[in-house]
């Protein structure tokens, strides 16, 4: 390679430009610093974005791939009450609990339920069980099916949880009483979110030549089109991928980051997660309130507070020890615009009010910390913000590519 080409591909990175009101020096290292950062945080965000491109449709592909699990396969008129089916699979299978409980069906639909191991009396214990969904039909209660949602498998049954999983934790195991790949990837989040500032920064070299920085060279192809697409494409999308690395932060680190963070400058309101020290995930709590009282309980506080929408879910989280119920129309239990549904929270010894969560209210935190996983997620935009989640999700892959073929062209270079 003769010189003059050597310098064409230095110039092409911005690094023979003289900065306009920026040290040579500090340019260099905030080079160097994305650099790294960009070689450390290739490989993960190719998977995050890569797999977050495809979960942005996970319900819809999990019905299509699985339709015994969804889909209602007897034709009567006439269906059991979803908390009825409940208990009765409760007291047929005394080693489980169920954890999530859909109170409305559409008339097509299986009854999904969610459910954990139950204490073990004689190993102090959770149960083992091999699965933690089960779909019933509504008609008769059959067990349709069963999966353990996020095992490591690609069979029909569980490749979109897999592909969940894998865009949070990479399927890292649990040690040492933490969830280590939600660590990591939070972490990494943390990273990306500075890189996101740094690459910014390094993107206009020159004030004068900013427009530079926008262009992509289509005609010219190779190398300049693969920079262009590097930097320019950070530059168009940086606020989405500024947005998407924070709320990054928030999906996996929200208790142990974010929150402690935004309460630095907003009053939050307490949650149950944030006040109570989980169990550990083989020791659950059982709850001494039945399924029944709480949803009554919860009925009269929605009665007090004028809603008109139904219980439409409960949940019991074992590690916590409290129960939670939503309440929206059926049909509307994944929301398709906006922040979520509304929560109301009871504790699941003697069904005490802790707290209620309703998209929209409470302080400037507050709300920002429910729109995290809308913005994440694209649904705070409905159809519209998912098609671009997905789209984006692309782009960070294709971004985390044309990176290391950067990289390594300018490796190539410097050891000639």
């Amino acid at each position: 390679m003769t010189k003059h080409n050597e310098a064409n591909i230095l110039i092409d990175s911005g690094q023979l430009e003289k900065p306009l009101h920026k040290s040579r020096a500090s340019r260099q290292v905030l080079v160097l610093l994305h650099r790294w950062a960009g070689l450390l945080l290739a490989g993960f965000l190719f998977i995050a974005g890569s797999t977050g491109a495809i979960i942005s449709w996970d319900h819809e592909l999990d019905e299509w791939l699985n339709p015994h699990l969804f889909k209602r396969q007897s034709g009567g008129d006439e269906t059991i009450p979803p908390l009825v089916l409940a208990n009765q699979l409760e007291a047929s299978d005394p080693r489980l609990i169920v954890t999530w409980l859909p109170l409305s069906l559409e008339p097509d639909e299986n009854l999904g339920l969610g459910v954990k191991g139950r204490l073990d009396p004689l190993t102090g214990k959770a149960f083992d069980l091999s699965f933690n969904q089960i779909a019933l039909d509504p008609e008769n209660g059959e067990i349709r099916g069963t999966r353990l949602w996020g095992d490591i498998s690609l069979s029909r049954e569980n490749f979109i949880p897999f592909l969940y999983k894998l865009h949070y934790s990479l399927h890292i195991p649990d040690a040492f009483g933490l969830e280590l790949g939600m660590l990591l990837m939070g972490t990494l989040a943390i990273i990306w979110t500075i890189d996101c500032f740094i690459a910014l920064w390094i993107s206009f070299p020159r004030f004068r030549t900013w427009r530079k920085s926008f262009v992509f060279r289509w005609r010219q192809g190779g190398y300049k089109l693969n920079f262009d697409l590097h930097r320019s494409g950070g530059v168009w999308l940086w606020v989405l991928l500024l947005i998407l690395a924070t709320t990054s932060i928030s999906m996996n680190l929200k208790q142990e980051v974010m929150r402690p963070l935004v309460s630095v400058f907003s009053i939050l309101t307490p949650d149950p997660f944030s006040l109570r020290i989980p169990n550990p995930q083989d020791e659950p709590i059982e709850p001494a309130i039945t399924k029944q009282e709480i949803i009554r309980i919860a009925s009269a506080e929605a009665q007090k507070r004028e809603w008109t929408a139904p219980p439409g879910g409960l949940f019991y989280d074992t590690q916590h020890g409290f129960y939670g119920v939503t309440f929206h129309e059926p049909g509307q239990d994944h929301v398709e615009f906006g922040l979520g549904n509304s929560w109301l929270y009871f504790d699941g010894q003697n069904g005490a009010y802790l707290g209620e969560r309703i998209p929209g209210s409470g302080s400037a935190g507050d709300i920002f910390l429910e729109a995290q996983f809308p913005l994440h997620s694209g649904r705070i935009l409905g159809l519209p913000g998912r098609i671009l989640i997905s789209l984006l999700g692309v782009a960070v892959a294709i971004l985390s590519v044309t990176g290391i073929i950067i990289w390594q062209r300018k490796r190539w270079v410097r050891m000639q």
